[in-house]
């Protein structure tokens, strides 16, 4: 089944490009594809409007790069993680709880979070 890996960034570099699937070193957490997805579609609006970067701080974005992968800046966290927090009242998933407590380990560690799409 397809899914979505989520991992903290210890030592951001800035301007290196973050393309290579790398879970293991940014010990990822995992979201099920169809769970996400409908996160995405129910909140779509929210997801869009929070900063991020595809791949390298050189190109900037907004929300998750569905297939590719999104890095997720400090100041991008909170308002992804209350997303989170909203879809997770309505799924109830342990993914998702799963993903609120990375999501807050970055927070509380002020690093880059990583999104590798499907």
């Amino acid at each position: 089944m397809a899914k979505h890996d989520f991992g903290i960034i210890d030592s951001f570099e800035e301007n290196k490009w973050y393309s290579d699937y790398e879970p293991e070193k940014y010990n990822c957490i995992s979201v099920h594809d169809d769970l996400l997805e409908e996160m995405i579609i129910k909140y779509n609006k929210e997801l869009m409007t929070f900063k991020t970067y595809f791949q390298v701080t050189t190109q900037p974005g907004n929300g998750l790069d569905y297939c590719g992968v999104t890095l997720i800046p400090p100041e991008s966290l909170k308002q992804f993680r209350d997303i989170i927090i909203k879809a997770n009242n309505h799924y109830k998933s342990q993914e998702l709880q799963l993903l609120i407590e990375k999501v807050s380990g970055a927070i509380s560690e002020d690093k880059y979070l990583i999104h590798y799409g499907i």
